[in-house]
């Protein structure tokens, strides 16, 4: 196999959680191939998986994000994992953990890159990962209910790792770390040691999360906001985007001065200045 098609080696990632002393992924399920595995962990979650189990797999064949879109990957070419956690929050408390599960996805991608290209990895609310203006990864968070109390979260994420081809109507908006290192790096991309980086950034960012909530994270979202200041579309609202509110909503300066908290929704780019430097 080359490079870009070797599969997950749980051994390697194994040593190197050790190593580290990584307290998530203590259970990992590691497989060529499954539908999903958020779907695979949510299952998990129901029969009573412990805190950190993790889904790691080399092809999706009904990977998802938000909003039911596909997920494109090519066999072996991206990381896509699913872990359980089991955190004291309400349900409503965990409707901006996104934001940090993103935090420390881009942090990881940022080690990744090039000093050269390190400041290109910012973050998109709500829920994607961007290396410039084009999509590297994305995150989907599901959560599993007994009656009204949260019993499990489930956070999935997909990274372009290796991918250089992508569909036509992929190829103006998704990226990949292999694309944005060049040819002469990539045979130094580990899919294991990607998401022991990852793994080892979202435990710092939970443990703010649950102390502080969303202002525990705003200067860290502020400083690698992918949207701050520039022109941006959300199904009706149109303005400028102005950072996120503490808890988690995104601010958007309308034509006429208001300022609106938007909950959720699809964020467009919009053509035009920004209002202030990025």
């Amino acid at each position: 196999m080359t490079q870009s098609h070797r599969p997950f080696d749980s051994a390697h990632f194994a040593e190197l959680r050790r190593t580290v002393g990584l307290g998530l992924a203590a259970s990992l399920s590691a497989t060529e191939a499954t539908e999903s595995t958020n779907d695979d962990a949510l299952a998990a979650a129901r029969e009573g998986a412990a805190h950190g189990t993790t889904f790691v797999t080399d092809s999706q064949t009904r990977g998802r994000g938000r909003r039911g879109r596909a997920w494109f990957a090519s066999p072996g070419e991206s990381l896509l994992c699913s872990l359980v956690l089991r955190l004291p929050l309400a349900p409503e408390a965990a409707i901006p953990l996104p934001l940090a599960v993103g935090l420390a996805v881009r942090a990881a991608v940022e080690k990744a890159l090039p000093a050269s290209r390190a400041l290109d990895a910012r973050v998109k609310w709500p829920n994607d990962v961007w290396i410039g203006d084009k999509k590297v990864a994305g995150i989907l968070v599901e959560t599993c209910l007994r009656g009204k109390v949260l019993d499990a979260i489930v956070v999935g994420f997909g990274i372009n790792v290796h991918t250089r081809e992508f569909p036509e109507e992929l190829r103006g908006v998704a990226s990949s770390i292999a694309l944005a290192i060049g040819d002469d790096a990539t045979g130094t991309l580990s899919r294991e040691g990607l998401l022991i980086s990852v793994l080892t950034e979202l435990e710092r960012r939970l443990s703010d999360f649950l102390k502080q909530g969303v202002r525990g994270l705003l200067a860290e979202f502020s400083q690698f906001d992918a949207l701050r200041g520039r022109s941006v579309r959300v199904d009706a609202v149109e303005g400028f985007a102005e950072g996120i509110d503490q808890e988690g909503r995104l601010l958007i300066r309308q034509a006429d001065d208001t300022r609106v908290s938007v909950v959720a929704g699809t964020v467009e780019l919009v053509d035009g200045p920004s209002r202030f430097s990025a």
